[in-house]
């Protein structure tokens, strides 16, 4: 399959003066990158997880955002607050951003010249969360949509029943007199997996780390109900969130006869379980599944869609069903089975 580079950029690149592809997508007239890792001048952070942002001269991103931003970079760096649905004229382009459904702080970003205008998804979900404002989608001439789960198999059940699911392994563990552990990212997964939880009636002790955000979320006006730091014990009736074993620095000690649970889009995968190395997995994510990005590319009706961080076979499946798809640069799938989605 030809690159987006070949299809779009060398064949008419008077079609798309908003934007340019320089290892990652840039906003050309205001020479800003978006969701870069490596430090840029002026960068647009979507949300604060590690692989969409850098340590940039400018950042541009949701007041939320941006004290995540600093938390998780370890001190305040210069911001510039894009509140949703508050229109900025900035670098020639009028910018907004929208919710995206993913967690706390969490953007899309429409960026319009006056002649033509883009979308950029970044990470995104439409199912309504707990613990974010649910993602809207705006119409655009031209989208660009993270598509992490762009293949047919990936479709989730619905979020009930995952839920009650989940609920269900908890009750169960506590009749066996064990502690449940459930390991989620800890921006975002966790504490909308701890709202879950509170709002069932079980308390929560989180990883310290984890608990940490979750301040900043509380700070935010955010309710996560009856949750506190894991001091080194678990205490009986509470649930244990902490970060997934993969994240080795986060590890949490002084748990003993526990059943450990992972929170996942990829648990829709029988064998996910096996590779994160726990006892069940659940398919709770904060990523659109298959039928909700086909949704969203649907509800945009933009002339052009571009697709990142997902399999490239979801641009032929969108051009099968007649929506003029590319794939936007050669960007891989994003690392499978890290807790993440």
């Amino acid at each position: 399959m030809a690159t987006i580079q070949q299809v779009v950029f060398a064949t008419d690149p008077a079609e798309d003066s908003v934007f340019h592809y320089d290892r990652g997508l840039k906003l050309t007239r205001a020479d800003l990158a978006i969701d870069f890792q490596r430090r840029q001048a002026r960068g647009f952070i979507s949300h604060a997880h590690s692989d969409h942002m850098g340590r940039h001269e400018l950042a541009l991103c949701t007041p939320e955002t941006a004290k995540l931003y600093w938390h998780r970079l370890g001190g305040k760096r210069a911001v510039l607050d894009l509140p949703y649905r508050q229109p900025r004229e900035f670098g020639g382009l009028r910018l907004t951003t929208y919710p995206a459904g993913h967690c706390l702080g969490s953007a899309m970003l429409l960026a319009d010249d006056g002649e033509s205008s883009l979308l950029y998804t970044g990470d995104f979900k439409l199912t309504a969360p707990l613990t974010c404002e649910p993602a809207e989608l705006p119409h655009a001439d031209t989208l660009v949509i993270e598509s992490t789960y762009g293949r047919p198999d990936y479709r989730l059940p619905p979020r009930d029943s995952a839920i009650n699911q989940l609920l269900e392994i908890i009750r169960e563990t506590f009749r066996a007199g064990l502690t449940p552990v459930i390991h989620a990212y800890a921006l975002g997964k966790a504490q909308e997996v701890t709202r879950i939880l509170t709002l069932a009636g079980f308390p929560v002790l989180q990883h310290a780390d984890t608990f940490a955000i979750s301040q900043i979320y509380r700070e935010c006006g955010v309710d996560l109900g009856d949750v506190t730091p894991y001091l080194g014990r678990p205490t009986p009736g509470h649930v244990v969130v902490t970060p997934p074993f993969q994240h080795r620095a986060r590890r949490t000690t002084g748990l003993k006869q526990t059943v450990t649970i992972a929170v996942t889009g990829w648990a829709i995968d029988a064998s996910t379980k096996y590779r994160q190395g726990v006892d069940h997995a659940v398919p709770i994510s904060d990523h659109a599944d298959y039928d909700e990005l086909f949704e969203a590319v649907e509800r945009v009706g933009a002339k052009k869609i571009l697709c990142t961080h997902g399999p490239e076979s979801f641009v032929d499946r969108l051009r099968e069903a007649g929506f003029p798809a590319f794939r936007l640069g050669a960007q891989q799938q994003m690392r499978l089975f890290d807790g993440s989605a």
